[in-house]
């Protein structure tokens, strides 16, 4: 009996000490997603409108999530943001996620968790001179969302490679500029700035086309065929750490296309709504979203081509066999390339 009660008093003053033992932690209860400009982005407004993040939350059994909505002009600070673990979920191009990809492994590895559209990229100018990237001199200027990272950067150095040989990729890349959507069509609009192509996206690349003098150089279709505009990625720390968040997030993602697609009038009305820019009609802007080169999906397209580009510029160190090494588990099943 003395043991026993000796045994016990040693316990009670373990547990004194060291506390009682610990719960598994409990997922975040917050969660900060990117954004950026354009009509590409209109998944991520239907899903703060609805909040479907929340919903699918609820339906994990996490309740009260918040969710931040953090609005990027570019893929760099991006980055940067989700490797210091201010951000949960980025969405950009397939080269900027590439481009981070190469530096992670282990627990900050990063890589894709969903397509967020298949779209194709104009670049557009408003020089009559220039009808092919041939025609492009040093009195032009191109604008586009980062120099050398971008989307619209790296289509750049890859019609480049296939007119001028790979050894002369970035030939174009001394005219380019760094420059967000909004303000890049306004300068080439205005007629006054040395600006006078953008390599851009929806709906500027639609709506610049509307104004008389602006024609359109190359389209990435023509080069590359079917490709995510974006694509959404996050670090492997943060998806084990959160696995209910992050399925959550990858639901509400999926919610969000099916709303889009089963009713692209209402879709385009929640834009103009949320987005007004006081010069599209509704009819504009639905032509925009009903466009059949528009493609809101989770698939992710085109991944591989742009890694084997940016591997055969030295861009790329680190190697991968297939475009699923780049992904979740969630979104390497899916039919993507």
């Amino acid at each position: 009996m003395k043991i026993k009660t000796a045994a016990v008093a040693v316990a009670l003053v373990l547990l004194s000490v060291l506390g009682p033992p610990r719960q598994a932690r409990a997922e975040a209860t917050e969660l900060r997603v990117a954004e950026q400009f354009g009509i590409a982005y209109l998944p991520f407004l239907v899903m703060r409108q609805e909040k479907l993040i929340e919903k699918h939350a609820a339906q994990q059994g996490l309740q009260g999530v918040k969710v931040n909505w953090v609005k990027f002009g570019g893929g760099a600070p991006m980055n940067e943001a989700l490797i210091s673990g201010s951000l949960d979920f980025a969405a950009a191009g397939t080269p900027v996620f590439l481009s981070l990809w190469n530096k992670t492994q282990g627990a900050n590895d990063v890589k894709v968790a969903a397509g967020l559209n298949n779209i194709p990229v104009f670049l557009n100018t408003a020089n009559p001179k220039v009808r092919t990237i041939r025609d492009f001199t040093d009195g032009d200027k191109i604008a586009l969302p980062a120099v050398k990272v971008s989307l619209q950067a790296m289509i750049l150095q890859m019609a480049a490679a296939r007119e001028w040989g790979p050894a002369n990729a970035t030939r174009l890349d001394r005219l380019t500029v760094s420059m967000k959507h909004p303000d890049a069509m306004v300068a080439l609009l205005s007629g006054k700035s040395e600006i006078n192509s953008h390599f851009t996206g929806p709906p500027f690349m639609f709506q610049e086309l509307t104004h008389p003098g602006v024609h359109t150089v190359l389209n990435s279709a023509d080069l590359l065929g079917a490709h995510n505009f974006n694509v959404v990625y996050t670090s492997e720390r943060f998806r084990s750490a959160n696995p209910k968040l992050y399925k959550a997030y990858v639901d509400a993602l999926d919610e969000s296309m099916r709303i889009i697609n089963s009713d692209k009038a209402a879709a385009t009305r929640l834009y103009m709504k949320l987005v007004p820019s006081g010069n599209e009609s509704f009819d504009d802007m639905y032509k925009i979203v009903s466009n059949p080169s528009v493609e809101f999906t989770t698939v992710p397209r085109g991944l591989k081509k742009f890694a084997d580009f940016m591997a055969g510029t030295g861009a790329l160190q680190r190697k991968a066999g297939s475009w699923r090494d780049f992904c979740f588990p969630e979104a390497a099943a899916k039919e993507g390339s």
